[in-house]
């Protein structure tokens, strides 16, 4: 600001007062001034100045386990929609499902004053993300619930998405129905395979165990687990596949071993109508889950310190079965 201030041959304070938009500076001031700024490329420090005014940073973080995971690009398009409405900026950052890096970035971001927090857990535990741990700053998890600690969550229907689509494929007359899904530390990976045998119990079946992969994190590997359980004499004649990325390795094996066998996805992806494969697709708005989670952080960035706080809220995301007849 001195040097705009000294190449305008005004003073710092009537340079303050000008990108402060005060009518007091006159026309032509203001003119010399604002050709200064463009000159020298001036740009102010918001964060600076947010911190040195007591002011919030007009920063959320947004911190989730897996960027190359669709879910995850449209979850943070809907929590920034959110922000955008408010005058907030929305920083992001990935833990590759690492609990390590996600208290680094966790910390990270709690120093860089953000105003707030919306968190996809790694761990089985968040008792890094509690109030005597972090401090006041408000956090809402987001796809999976809380361990340890009280928060806002968003979550999805995992257990009722994958009922409905395992229910699916036994109303269309598959009796011997595979499993590849992430393991089952991860809850939604339990929830999807909850439903998954829960629809069997309803339907008088019982999912044989060698038809049952469960540690699948990629592409790579689900493609490796579903070419185990079709490249057998007894293999499934359908796969329930818990999310987007398994669901694509599975077609892979399903591809290669020219099986025809039928698939259900949780989650839905571009292109699954192009599939030469039957898809039935567990789908819902992922946009809506990053949307929700930024609103209830909005609601306790706005809390004021006298006023008693809400109980923690829980909302789910409700989902809806999508056929792909295949190409």
């Amino acid at each position: 600001m001195r040097d705009v201030a000294a190449r305008a041959q005004v003073s710092a304070m009537t340079v303050s007062r000008v990108l402060k938009d005060d009518e007091r500076v006159s026309t032509a001031t203001r003119a010399k001034v604002l050709a200064a700024v463009e000159e020298l490329g001036y740009r102010r420090n918001e964060v600076a100045r947010n911190l040195r005014l007591g002011r919030p940073s007009g920063m959320i973080g947004l911190v989730v386990t897996n960027l190359a995971n669709p879910f995850y690009s449209r979850l943070a398009l809907g929590a920034e929609q959110v922000a955008e409405e408010h005058g907030l900026r929305l920083v992001l950052g990935n833990t590759a499902e690492q609990v390590q890096r996600e208290r680094e970035l966790v910390e990270d971001l709690v120093s860089r004053r953000v105003d707030g927090m919306i968190v996809v857990p790694a761990g089985a535990s968040q008792r890094h993300l509690a109030p005597d741990v972090l401090g006041p700053t408000p956090v809402v998890l987001a796809g999976r619930p809380p361990a340890g600690i009280e928060a806002d969550t968003v979550l999805v229907d995992d257990f009722g998405g994958a009922h409905a689509a395992t229910a699916t494929l036994i109303a269309d007359g598959h009796r011997s129905i595979g499993f590849v899904g992430n393991p089952p530390a991860l809850f939604t990976g339990a929830e999807r395979f909850r439903g998954y045998w829960a629809a069997h119990e309803e339907a008088g079946l019982t999912p044989r165990e060698e038809w049952i992969s469960r540690g699948a994190y990629d592409i790579p590997g689900a493609e490796a687990a579903a070419h185990r359980l079709l490249d057998r004499t007894d293999a499934p004649t359908a796969l329930f596949c818990t999310n987007n990325r398994i669901t694509l390795g599975a077609y892979r094996a399903v591809r290669g071993l020219r099986s025809g066998t039928a698939l259900a996805a949780f989650d839905d992806f571009e292109m699954a109508d192009l599939l030469d494969v039957p898809v039935t697709v567990v789908a819902y708005d992922a946009d809506e889950v990053g949307r929700r989670a930024a609103r209830l952080l909005l609601d306790r960035i706005d809390e004021t310190p006298t006023a008693p706080q809400q109980p923690p809220r829980r909302t789910v995301v409700p989902t809806h079965i999508v056929h792909h007849t295949g190409a």
